[in-house]
């Protein structure tokens, strides 16, 4: 059976402080909790050595939000796959829309993240999803399974296989407009089905595919009992725990 997983992704927001504490708060709620799902944060770069000091890699796992792709050398700024993994993290967000629309990173840039990913064991949340013009013209199939096939169909049904992938409708964030329960499934459906002609369908119905479009303790619940949803990659909501829990719990 594929994984349930909520992830958390923090963005831009937390001090060290503020962060270490949180994280504490979480681990402190789930441990010794029964949950039927698998629970990462996803915090900035300069968090991630301290916070996987606090979580014990069970209840709660941790990830970081990027990383980069080039091994190492003369980048300033950058944070490579390695040095994202030395800290004891699992997981890596990629291609989250926002990295797609604010720092112009296409599908071969994500190619090489993938790939540095997975060769130093990071579990790559791969983020696909359309913006509002792309789903009014009709063409978010188009562009999600392009997405797929340009950022990850270049690997091996074995490395398929560690992949987590996360779907983002870009038009419903932020927006005002609200993706139903129903257009959430018949998307995810649509990339199990994309992934079962490349992969094969034991292949598909073992990848976990995340929802993140707003999900929260109101609709999470609705969310995830669609047969081909397996979780939320969560935003605001995962920056306070009585408002983390409640998602997690939904399973």
């Amino acid at each position: 059976m594929r994984k349930n997983i909520v992830a958390g992704n923090w963005k831009m927001n937390k001090t060290l402080q503020e962060g270490t504490a949180l994280a504490k708060e979480l681990q402190a709620a789930l441990t010794g909790k029964v949950i039927n799902c698998d629970v990462i944060i996803c915090s900035p770069f300069i968090h991630l050595a301290s916070i996987n000091e606090i979580v014990d890699g069970k209840s709660v796992k941790s990830g970081a939000q990027n990383c980069a792709d080039k091994v190492s050398g003369a980048y300033t700024g950058e944070v490579s796959a390695a040095m994202v993994a030395s800290t004891g993290a699992k997981y890596v967000i990629l291609g989250h829309s926002e990295r797609r629309a604010y720092y112009g990173e296409t599908n071969a840039i994500l190619k090489e993240k993938v790939k540095l990913a997975l060769e130093n064991n990071l579990t790559p949340i791969f983020c696909i999803g359309e913006v509002l013009a792309e789903r009014e013209a009709g063409k978010q199939n188009e562009v999600v399974k392009k997405q797929i096939t340009e950022g990850l169909f270049d690997l091996s049904a074995e490395d398929f296989g560690k992949i987590v992938l996360a779907y983002e409708p870009v038009w419903a964030i932020g927006t005002g407009k609200t993706a139903t329960s129903a257009q959430a499934q018949e998307m995810h459906a649509f990339i199990r089905q994309t992934l079962v002609a490349k992969y094969g369908a034991a292949v598909a119905n073992e990848t976990s595919i995340l929802y993140g479009g707003s999900c929260n303790k109101d609709n999470a619940k609705e969310l995830f009992s669609n047969p081909d949803v397996d979780g939320g990659l969560i935003g605001g909501a995962s920056l306070k725990v009585d408002a983390f829990l409640p998602i997690v719990e939904a399973f």
